[in-house]
């Protein structure tokens, strides 16, 4: 997972897989939407006016409804806020049984 904050855009960028398959966007709330790929499944995130905070609640919103791991992408979206305008790179494994 790759995650980028762009302070001058006040814009926070999560890519979910290295291909860039983004088919059409489609919002989840005001501030959150997600890129889903050709097959409908998610590829990307943005949020917009991310330097505010605030912004958990469309995280896992999206999360549920999408299938993914709420808890690894708000790890991505601290990560970016707390460097910005560079890249992080997160490696999530899977949760141990």
């Amino acid at each position: 997972m790759r995650a980028g904050y762009d302070s001058r855009a006040d814009a926070l960028q999560i890519l979910l897989s290295d291909v860039n398959a983004r088919e059409h966007s489609e919002p989840v709330d005001e501030r959150c939407s997600v890129d889903l790929d050709a097959s409908g499944s998610p590829a990307g995130i943005e949020i917009l006016a991310a330097g505010d905070g605030g912004f958990e609640g469309g995280l896992a919103a999206m999360a549920n409804r999408y299938g993914l791991d709420a808890s690894a992408l708000l790890a991505a979206a601290r990560a970016a806020l707390a460097v910005p305008d560079r890249p992080v790179v997160i490696d999530v494994g899977y949760l141990a049984a």
